[in-house]
């Protein structure tokens, strides 16, 4: 399979095995900062110092990993690691890119289910889930600046809140629902979105149909595998069946990174499966946004507590564990599915005219998706109860004023002028904010 997925030689210079091993195990190690810091730093790493690729290289490649769903910073090690070494470069890069933050939320995990009653442990992450309402905050407002550059990309993110946080729309539909506006709009109206035309010829290369053909073939088997398992080992009422399933289907939909698909998953994981609570889930966030690796890793916090609270028939630690090796396992193994399958036509995509209409439509409804999550992280993390209203076909969460959490507020502000106006890093605002949030629990 390999020899039929090698990309052709790369412009820059080529990197032995082991150095492309050692710089990625340095990269998914020092990767904090979600998805901008993370290209940002493969970008210094790997184009700027090493010139491993090239500029133009490793920008059609970013385009490629934005059309796919699931974490674009890691398929883009994926593709990285594929350009230079193929398939076990591949396999080297992604993985390597993902352990590190894999290990250290697995141990917080642990952690948080045997230590979160405790007062001084909630009373940190008090801290740390105020500081990243203005970190969801500062996303939002980057995703908008560089996605709604024209009226209609606005109104389509206008669109996508009010479906998502009014009409309590599914995430899917959304998505697919602006996906189709796009591909109708770049056929019909492309200047409605600023598209414009690739110039350069398109390739004259044969189409590479067999290698994607046996690597889609291949990732399938990999990917259900752990599914089959655990479906002949327990049967499709036990708690991990439910788990896999779900995240399976959430890595198929993840269009637009993770802060696009987090409000999606945890009205589900919250409201349908009951997993967990809603300050459980920001809590969840809390901790992916200090670890390194990709913000979705939050996914094994959410997986490890649902195996946790019904462990038969292991014991509860046992069960945690299987349950977030699970969802990582269903959540990363597709993302070397689409590289493997698509890399070959990345040339090919740059002149798919109604794909990128279709992306670019996606693109500003994950603004909208964006602002659905921070609203509901602002309720849930300013408000300890929180209530649903219906008005015909709409619905509306309503906080509970008198529960309203001063400290939380105070926090929350303290955390947007580090960031707004000082520049704080990420790391930086999350260690001030955790630290006031244990001073500030002793004042209930």
């Amino acid at each position: 399979m390999e020899r039929c997925i090698l990309a052709v030689p790369n412009e820059g210079n080529h990197p032995s095995f082991s150095e492309l091993v050692r710089i990625s195990a340095r990269i998914g190690c020092l990767s904090f900062g979600g998805p901008v810091g993370q290209i940002a730093l493969m970008h210094r790493e790997l184009v700027e110092e090493r010139q491993w690729v090239t500029e133009d290289q490793y920008l059609h490649a970013l385009n490629l990993c934005h059309l796919l769903p699931g974490p674009e910073a890691q398929q883009l090690a994926i593709w990285i690691g594929w350009k230079l070494h193929g398939l076990r470069g591949g396999l080297a890069a992604g993985l390597l890119f993902v352990i590190p933050g894999a290990l250290v939320i697995l141990a917080l995990s642990i952690l948080y289910g045997y230590a979160a009653e405790l007062p001084w442990f909630a009373a940190i992450f008090l801290g740390i889930k105020a500081a990243v309402l203005a970190i969801v905050v500062q996303a939002l407002l980057r995703v908008a600046g560089r996605a709604l550059n024209t009226p209609s990309k606005k109104a389509l993110a206008v669109a996508a809140f009010v479906a998502l946080f009014l009409f309590n729309l599914p995430f899917p539909l959304v998505v697919l629902g602006a996906g189709v506006i796009g591909t109708v709009i770049a056929a019909t109206r492309p200047e409605l979105f600023a598209l414009r035309q690739n110039d350069s010829p398109p390739p004259t290369a044969p189409r590479p149909w067999g290698a994607s053909f046996r690597a889609v073939g291949i990732g399938l088997i990999v990917w259900v595998a752990p599914m089959g398992a655990v479906l002949a080992l327990l049967g499709p009422d036990h708690v991990l069946w439910d788990v896999g399933l779900f995240f399976s289907k959430l890595a198929v939909v993840t269009f637009g990174g993770a802060y696009a698909v987090l409000a999606y998953m945890a009205q589900q994981a919250v409201d349908l499966f009951g997993w967990l609570s809603a300050r459980e889930m920001a809590d969840g966030l809390g901790l992916a946004e200090t670890t390194p690796g990709p913000l979705i890793m939050v996914t094994q916090f959410v997986g490890y507590l649902a195996a946790f609270r019904a462990p038969d028939p292991f014991f509860p630690l046992l069960a945690g564990v299987l349950g977030a090796l699970l969802t990582t396992w269903v959540t990363f193994v597709p993302c070397f599915l689409w590289i493997f399958a698509l890399a070959p036509w990345v040339e090919r995509l740059e002149h798919a005219h109604r794909l990128k209409g279709g992306l670019a439509a996606v693109t500003a409804a994950v603004v909208g998706v964006i602002a659905n999550l921070s609203a509901w992280f602002a309720l849930h993390v300013l408000f300890s109860r929180v209530l649903e209203q219906r008005f015909g076909g709409l619905t509306l969460t309503v906080p509970d004023l008198a529960s309203f959490d001063w400290r939380a507020a105070l926090l929350a502000v303290t955390a947007a002028t580090l960031i707004f106006r000082l520049k704080w890093n990420v790391i930086r605002v999350l260690t001030v904010c955790a630290v006031g949030g244990l001073v500030l629990g002793q004042f209930v």
